[in-house]
């Protein structure tokens, strides 16, 4: 287990709410970037601008390729692949290393809407 993981691990020993979870996620891992990389794992706040969808909240992602509008990833919480312009990412992408994602998976902050 990663020392990172090892510390999420115990921040967020026995909290259920996603919101919780994810603050405790992107303060543990703080490494961040505007614009992702192909291949890197990333999680992040997503806030959709398409009205009466259900969308992921806090996704967890593998980005496939990074375009002029966006880019595609493999979100794991849904998955499959799906498509995030930068006007929905709010604010930074934190960084997953790639020998957490498997643990991170486990992790449950999920957290499905439907947007307004």
């Amino acid at each position: 287990m990663s020392k990172r993981f090892d510390l999420l691990s115990r921040k967020i020993d026995r909290k259920l709410d996603p919101d919780d979870i994810m603050l405790d996620i992107m303060e543990v891992y703080d490494e961040t970037e505007l614009i992702p990389e192909v291949g890197k794992h990333y999680t992040f706040v997503y806030s959709p601008k398409t009205s009466d969808i259900i969308y992921d909240e806090y996704p967890l992602v593998a980005v496939f390729s990074v375009e002029k509008w966006g880019f595609k990833a493999l979100n794991y919480h849904w998955g499959k692949m799906r498509n995030y312009t930068w006007v929905e990412v709010a604010g930074y992408l934190h960084t997953i290393p790639n020998e957490d994602v498997g643990k991170l998976r486990a992790v449950p902050y999920r957290n499905f809407k439907t947007s307004l």
